[in-house]
Order: structure tokens, then sequence, then C-alpha cells
């Protein structure tokens, strides 16, 4: 699994790029994408049994549609999340922030990192460039 790390500041670009990554990846394989959600919290819906079960204690609560399923894990471990990706066949996992780990990182806009391996790429060249990622 490939480890293809977005960071950037605050409204730099990183959700767009990586929507228009996703399909193009997934001409390739699976994709996974977690994002940090840094400076606040999810927040779940009041009241719906999902909710009501994780905040009862469960460490996993589920709830599955007719089109998708919704799991809570009762982690906030990075390596957790990217186990288990690797676990459910995922072959690129695409991470959003982290900016503190210490992977091959893809820059958007003007933040500083010594891990920087692109700035600003477009998609093409990511794709062109998968060999530089980390596998998992």
């Amino acid at each position: 699994m490939k480890i293809i790390q977005i960071v950037g500041l605050a409204n730099s670009g990183k959700t767009t790029f990586i929507k228009n990554l996703i399909p193009v990846l997934n001409l390739r394989g699976r994709v996974g994408v977690i994002k940090h959600l840094g400076d606040h919290d999810y927040l779940q819906e009041d009241g719906r049994d999902t909710t009501v079960f994780f905040e009862n204690g469960a460490d996993i609560s589920a709830g599955i549609d007719s089109g998708k399923s919704v799991v809570t894990l009762r982690t906030t471990d990075l390596d957790k999340i990217l186990l288990l990706f690797k676990q459910q066949g995922i072959d690129f996992a695409v991470i959003e922030g982290f900016k503190a780990r210490n992977f091959p990182k893809i820059v958007i806009g003007d933040l500083s990192s010594a891990t920087s391996i692109m700035r600003n790429p477009a998609i093409e060249q990511v794709v062109a460039s998968l060999s530089r990622f980390e596998d998992y």
C-alpha cells in the first residue's frame, strides 16, 4: 500500500487536490483517505443509535445502509488506521494532514516541510512519481 501524504496550510487547496486525485488513483487500485481533523472534533449526530452505542463505550460502532457503511472507532492512532486500510486491501492511503509524520509529502501552497518530495504538483506528476512514495 502506497502512502501519499498531502499537507498545507488551511484553505490551501488540499481537499480539492485530493478530490481530483482519488478518481485517477482508482484506475490503478483501491483508495482510502484519512483526514486529520486537527482543530475540531467530528460530531456524530445526536440521538442516533450508532452514536448512542459509541457514547456508551462500544470500541467500534457501525451503521450499514443500502449503499455504504459508516464506522466509528475508538482510536486516534494513525498507524492503527493505516493497518486497517492495509487489511482491507487498500492500494493507496491518501493522508490529508498529520504534518508531524515523516512520510514523503506533497505540499500544497507555501508550507515548509523537510520531507516534501513535491510542491503544488499536477495530478499526472503524482501518478508518474508513485514509486517515490513510501510503501506500508
